[in-house]
């Protein structure tokens, strides 16, 4: 018997798994496909308090976001960075405006601020964003924020989740819930490689599948109205060589009122984000023709040499679960952004919304929501102050091997066991092939995709290359894995047929 069974392994199952068992309770995790494989892989990579929210007033929220940003930069200094970001405005009196606003923010970081906001010139502006367009330019505003790598970090969750001794599995899928005397008890669920089913008992039931919610809500309570309306925002990835400087650039108004950012990630240029409410959810989700055009146009006003279709690496979507809105209301980019945990009449303890930036907050609030709700003992929390598991200060972000902090130079001491897996394994990119072996030993990878998408991050950087390394990476996961050639030929053309929607 569970004390706690976790439905989803993005960031906030993740998170919450992590909460459950560092307190001591017998905690298990179960994942449908593979750990951040939806949401929580596709963010814009920011570690933020959101400036946006703060003009929409919400200063609760952006003040423990920003003390969660904190803590992040604190717990996994390998994979967060401190990012300065440049408004630049075309307007004289935008200087002051954001000067205002942003240094409301820096004050409610309080001391864990990333630093001081200020206003540069035009001279400097131009200095640090190359790139971008002169004309009626009166000069920048200059505040600083985190940045990181989404999927490296849930990978990272788990693996600290495993040593604070939970069980969290990827590829199982929980099929429906066990009730006894109208109350859950626990969990059916399918192994999904195997096909074999396990019926699985726990205390408490927490479901944290993000734009999923409503399918375990709905098989708890049948005639429940949906909990999330999913919101779909997209990335296009393009060379450097559009903005070639260390800055990200934050575009503060766009044709729909949103922000747009334009950020430096992994040596390429990463933009969006959009605001889309869709109807459907998918794991899979697509970018839509008027998203690649909204940023495309909204971009190229920024920039001296405007990108075309013909330039983007890659293209790749997200949905976000957002409360479903009350009557009459049709935006999304207005709904909290705050979280939420529901529990139902039979324990059910649904947790949805929130932000990567706020996932152990939200994780803090669930698992005291199910000692509450299931009757465990009380033990108190104790992520604030937990590494997570690679954390290391000042790694060197010029070596792509950073990603992995302080487990970097075991990955390299693979190459002692096999020196070939020192070659590369794109003639053009930096990634070798122990890189594949390692995901496969001690990151739970099971197919090419968990490799090329979410261990390295190729898929989301250079979709073209990603399908030309398929192959490779299928053969070399087929003698680690002791697979047969059909399996690694059937492995490699499933991610080329994927990696195809990642281009336009």
């Amino acid at each position: 018997m569970w004390d706690v069974i976790i439905v989803g392994g993005g960031a906030t199952g993740l998170g919450t798994a992590l909460d459950a068992a560092s307190r001591g309770y017998n905690t298990l995790l179960l994942e449908q496909a593979d750990f951040a494989k939806g949401t929580s892989s596709r963010s814009t990579k920011l570690v933020h308090g959101g400036v946006r929210y703060l003009a929409q007033g919400d200063i609760g929220l952006v003040r423990e976001a920003l003390y969660e940003r904190g803590l992040l930069l604190k717990n996994a200094a390998h994979l967060v960075k401190n990012e300065s970001f440049i408004i630049p405005n075309y307007q004289w009196w935008k200087g002051a405006y954001y000067s205002f606003g942003l240094t409301l923010y820096d004050l409610l970081a309080g001391k864990l601020s990333f630093g001081r906001s200020k206003h540069i010139s035009k001279k400097e502006t131009i200095d640090r964003l190359p790139g971008i367009k002169q004309q009626g330019l009166y000069g920048g505003v200059v505040y600083h924020d985190g940045q990181f790598d989404d999927a490296r970090l849930a990978i990272n969750l788990a693996q600290t989740c495993l040593e604070q001794g939970a069980t969290v599995l990827n590829y199982f899928k929980v099929t429906g819930l066990l009730k006894a005397g109208g109350k859950t008890t626990g969990v059916w669920a399918t192994d999904m490689e195997t096909g074999v089913a396990y019926q699985i008992k726990s205390k408490a039931v927490i479901n944290a599948t993000g734009v999923f919610v409503d399918e375990l809500m709905q098989q708890d309570e049948p005639h429940k109205k949906p909990l999330v309306r999913p919101s779909q925002g997209i990335h296009i990835v393009l060379d450097k060589s559009f903005m070639p400087g260390d800055d990200a650039l934050m575009i503060p108004e766009t044709d729909d009122g949103r922000v747009l950012f334009a950020v430096p990630w992994h040596g390429k240029l990463l933009i969006g984000t959009t605001d889309t409410p869709v109807d459907e959810h998918s794991l899979e989700p697509r970018a839509l023709e008027e998203e690649i055009g909204f940023v495309m146009r909204n971009v190229s006003r920024y920039l001296t040499n405007a990108p075309e279709r013909k330039d983007v690496l890659s293209v790749f979507a997200g949905l976000r679960p957002l409360a479903a809105p009350q009557e009459g209301k049709k935006g999304t980019k207005e709904i909290s952004r705050r979280h939420k945990i529901i529990v139902s009449a039979s324990g059910l303890i649904t947790i949805t919304g929130g932000k990567w930036t706020t996932y152990r907050r939200m994780a803090q609030d669930t698992v005291d929501n199910a000692i509450e709700t299931a009757g465990l003992d009380m033990r108190k929390c104790m992520t604030t102050n937990l590494p997570i598991h690679g954390n290391i200060k000042d790694v060197d972000r010029a070596d792509h091997l950073y990603v992995y902090g302080s487990d970097r130079d075991a990955l390299l001491d693979l190459i002692n066991e096999n020196p070939e897996w020192a070659e590369k394994l794109h003639p053009d990119l930096d990634y070798i092939k122990a890189e594949v072996v390692w995901a496969l030993r001690y990151e739970m990878a099971r197919t090419v995709e968990d490799v090329l998408a979410r261990r390295v991050r190729v898929l989301f950087l250079d979709a073209r290359a990603a399908m030309e390394m398929a192959p490779v990476v299928a053969g070399l996961m087929a003698i680690e894995l002791k697979k047969d050639k059909n399996w690694e030929v059937s492995q490699a053309d499933e991610f080329i047929k994927l990696a195809k929607g990642y281009l336009l």
